[in-house]
């Protein structure tokens, strides 16, 4: 079930960066950057809206535009629809964090949303610019009440969804309760970066999508992640209360085990009880095509937009493999069921639904996403 756009399919991972149809001046994909009350654009009924919350505060990054160029994907597989009906899709980047800018509650113009990594402490009074964790950030935390109170209402809609890497899956935890940020010290090898090993949760095992994902893995258990944080997440309990699900721990032991620090946690599920609603993971499925992002990345060293530790770091982060096996192969899974997937799913259904409130008719279903991937 390989989760690509078909333009780069067929012409190469280069195609979209200068000559993707979707972003074209006549094409179906907009993006916009709110770092201001008065950089949101007018509500446009023809738009499917997406927010992306942008947990960087400014710092120099990779994810962003990854998953910002994720949503843009959709837009080129779903081309002919989108030109057939008129409608778009449109990506609207609030700068949480920094700006304290928070996009409005499910129920109007968004029905997803999309949380990025970030840079120092998940919680942000513990960024005073000196604390170990803090990486030099000082952070103002009015930000974070209000964007709890988002959270509640995503949650609380089952209409909405939510999809998080790294520091949002952070921020999710804290939200939630499940598991409190813990720093890595050198007892654990600190910062945890590079090409790694994650497992899936017996709970996994028996999750009606993420069991596929299982079945798909060479023992059924140990999947490839990209990772780069100073965090561990750890529950207080060995088991989750309410919808709470583990699907994913540290790479060590089996999975089962309640001490293990947690690494993808469902908070969430679809209405039909099968696709994550409300999701987040601690590592980066964004970074799917490591070769793109190594050309991203040396634009950005040649522009003066990163370090020379950040380059560094993240090229070796993009570069190493696993002996004896195909790890950008194994990435791409994961990738496939912990972001691709699910995005593609919430963005059809909210073309579908977009659709039928204007009285329009789309070939389009969300479920068939599911059928094509073997889920009931």
């Amino acid at each position: 079930m390989p989760i690509s756009c078909r333009y780069k399919v067929e012409h190469g991972t280069q195609f979209c960066v200068t000559d993707c149809p979707a972003a074209s001046p006549c094409g179906v994909f907009r993006y916009a950057r709110v770092e201001h009350p008065e950089d949101v654009p007018p509500v446009d009924e023809m738009a499917i809206d997406v927010a992306v919350l942008d947990m960087n505060h400014g710092w120099p990054n990779l994810g962003h535009d990854s998953l910002v160029h994720a949503v843009l994907d959709q837009g080129c597989d779903l081309l002919p629809v989108f030109r057939e009906t008129g409608l778009h899709v449109r990506v609207l980047s609030f700068d949480v964090r920094r700006s304290a800018i928070i996009p409005e509650p499910p129920g109007g113009r968004f029905s997803l949303y999309l949380g990025t990594g970030g840079p120092g402490h998940l919680d942000p009074r513990r960024n005073d610019g000196v604390s170990v964790g803090a990486q030099g950030l000082t952070e103002d935390a009015r930000w974070e009440t209000p964007f709890f109170s988002l959270l509640d209402r995503i949650q609380e809609d089952d209409g909405a969804a939510l999809l998080g890497v790294c520091h949002t899956f952070g921020v999710l935890c804290r939200w939630s309760g499940a598991a409190r940020p813990t720093l890595r010290g050198e007892e654990k090898g600190g910062k945890r970066s590079g090409v790694l090993e994650n497992v899936l949760t017996p709970e996994a095992g028996i999750h009606p999508w993420f069991r596929r994902f299982a079945e798909e893995l060479p023992d059924h258990r140990h999947l490839r992640v990209v990772e780069n944080r100073l965090f561990d997440l750890v529950p207080d309990d060995a088991t989750f209360s309410g919808s709470i699900v583990p699907i994913g721990r540290e790479g060590d032991g089996d999975g089962g085990s309640g001490a293990q620090p947690v690494t993808m946690l469902e908070f969430a599920r679809d209405r039909k009880g099968v696709m994550p609603r409300v999701f987040g993971v601690n590592h980066h499925p964004e970074i799917v095509d490591r070769e793109r992002q190594r050309m991203i990345l040396e634009q950005k060293r040649e522009r003066g937009e990163v370090t020379p530790t950040f380059y560094s770091e993240r090229l070796e982060a993009l570069t190493r493999n696993y002996p004896d096996e195909n790890s950008d192969q194994r990435l791409h899974l994961t990738s496939d069921y912990t972001l691709l997937a699910p995005l593609r799913f919430h963005v059809q259904r909210a073309l579908r639904t977009r659709a039928e409130d204007l009285g329009l008719s789309v070939d389009v279903h969300e479920d068939r996403l599911l059928e094509a991937a073997g889920v009931a």
